[in-house]
This record gives C-alpha cells, sequence and structure tokens, in this order.
C-alpha cells in the first residue's frame, strides 16, 4: 500500500486496514491497527481543541470533535509539529454545509489562529520614538513585528470571542477589525477602532505612513492608532523613502 492509502486508512475508520499489515508476531494487525487509529485521531481532535476553544464553545463539544473528525480526514497533518496543526480550519468551516448558518464562525476561527501564530512567531527588537523623524515622518513605511496579525471581519468577532472565553458582554452586529499584538509572550486581540483595519492593511502592503493614514478615512484618529502599535511594541523598525 502506498503512503497516501496507508493515511487515508489511519485517518478513516471507515476503511479497512491496509492490506499486508501485521503485527510484532507476524500476524495481521487488526485491533492493534484500530487502536493506533484511534489514538492518532484522538491526538488531533485534541490538537484542534486546544486551538480553537472559542469555536468549540461555541458549536458545543460533541459536534466539534465530529466536526474535527471530517476535518482532519480532508487535511492530514503536513507536519510533525502540531502545535499549529488546523491552519486550514477557518476556511474549511467557511465550507462546511452543517455550520452555513453560523456565518460567523470562519472568523472567529481565524482570530483563534491568529492567536496561535502570533505566539509561535518570532521575536523581535521593538523600535521606539526615537526611530522616528519629524521632517519625514509621512514618507517614512513601518516595519511591523512578525507577530502581529490583522482580522477584518463582517462580524463582530471580537466581541463573540469575548463573550464565549473572557466573560465579554453580548455581542451587537456590526463589522470589527482585530489586530493581534504580542508584548513579551503572551498575545492578545485588541479591538481596531474605525478605520484602523485599513490604516494597519495599507501598513502591512508597504505603504507609507501618511497614505496610510488617509487610507484610514475620515475621522480615523491616526494618533491613537499609531499610539496602539508603539505601545505594544510592535513596530521594530522605521524605513525613510
Amino acid at each position: 500500500m502506498s503512503e497516501a492509502g496507508f493515511v487515508a486508512a489511519l485517518l478513516d475508520p471507515e476503511l479497512p486496514e491496509p492490506a499486508g499489515l501485521v503485527g510484532p508476531t507476524g500476524r495481521p494487525a487488526g485491533r492493534r491497527f484500530d487502536i493506533y487509529r484511534n489514538t492518532v485521531a484522538g491526538g488531533l481532535i485534541k490538537a484542534l481543541e486546544a486551538g480553537f476553544p472559542a469555536v468549540r464553545k461555541l458549536v458545543g463539544e460533541a459536534f466539534f470533535a465530529a466536526m474535527a473528525g471530517v476535518f482532519l480526514r480532508a487535511h492530514p497533518p503536513q507536519s510533525r509539529i502540531l502545535m499549529l496543526y488546523g491552519a486550514a480550519f477557518p476556511d474549511f468551516l467557511a465550507g462546511f454545509p452543517p455550520v452555513a448558518h453560523l456565518a460567523y464562525l470562519p472568523d472567529v476561527a481565524r482570530l483563534e489562529q491568529a492567536l496561535r501564530e502570533s505566539y509561535h512567531a518570532a521575536d523581535h527588537r521593538p523600535a521606539g520614538l526615537e526611530a522616528f523623524s519629524p521632517e519625514d515622518l509621512l514618507t517614512c513605511r513601518l516595519c511591523l513585528a512578525p507577530s502581529l496579525r490583522l482580522i477584518r471581519s463582517d462580524w463582530p468577532v471580537h466581541a463573540i470571542w469575548a463573550a464565549n472565553m473572557a466573560g465579554g458582554p453580548p455581542p451587537l452586529p456590526g463589522p470589527q477589525d482585530v489586530l493581534m499584538l504580542r508584548q513579551g509572550f503572551d498575545p492578545a486581540p485588541n479591538l481596531l477602532p474605525p478605520g484602523g483595519g485599513a490604516f494597519v492593511s495599507a501598513l502591512l502592503a508597504g505603504q507609507a505612513l501618511g497614505d496610510a493614514i488617509e487610507a484610514g478615512g475620515d475621522g480615523f484618529d491616526a494618533g491613537a492608532a499609531l499610539g496602539l502599535l508603539l505601545a505594544q511594541g510592535a513596530v521594530s523598525g522605521v524605513e525613510r523613502c
């Protein structure tokens, strides 16, 4: 049997054990393979539960486990490191018919995936105010921390996450942009004000600070947004144009 066939049989309990698979005594693996299959699937499901606790809470434990079983058969691990297993989970949720009525669920998963990615991202040395020059402030480009992540959603994704994981109030309708920032070791989601998502998106695209501020639109509080980035150590450098 091919490696792909073995992996498929390992992850799908409906498939028979691979032909020719034997145990230490030379007899067919039988129950040994079933136990191994259950252990592997259980470990992957636990990795998803640990990575997406808000999603799990929103859909319920039993449903999440069943849904995770479907996911792992479609998306087997590509790495031996399970800490970030589930990168494809948000897009999987967006195309999974049983949760189509929970249109916000993929973005909640994207927020949780951003938390995981931010936690494991490379360290950096934050830049302070001394890195800026008044003469070319608006034409400079900001280098942002490797741990920074931006989630832009048509749903109140920060409020949904906070209500389920941090005891926040019930969410109100409306779009929300979230900036994942890590100061020290633990990342945290920060709700951006109106225009903040467009501002950070422009910075990530390499636009000059002045152009990014303009992208924020009328009424955008550029001072507060830039202050948040500096206070959280999210600026790693300043490039002059």
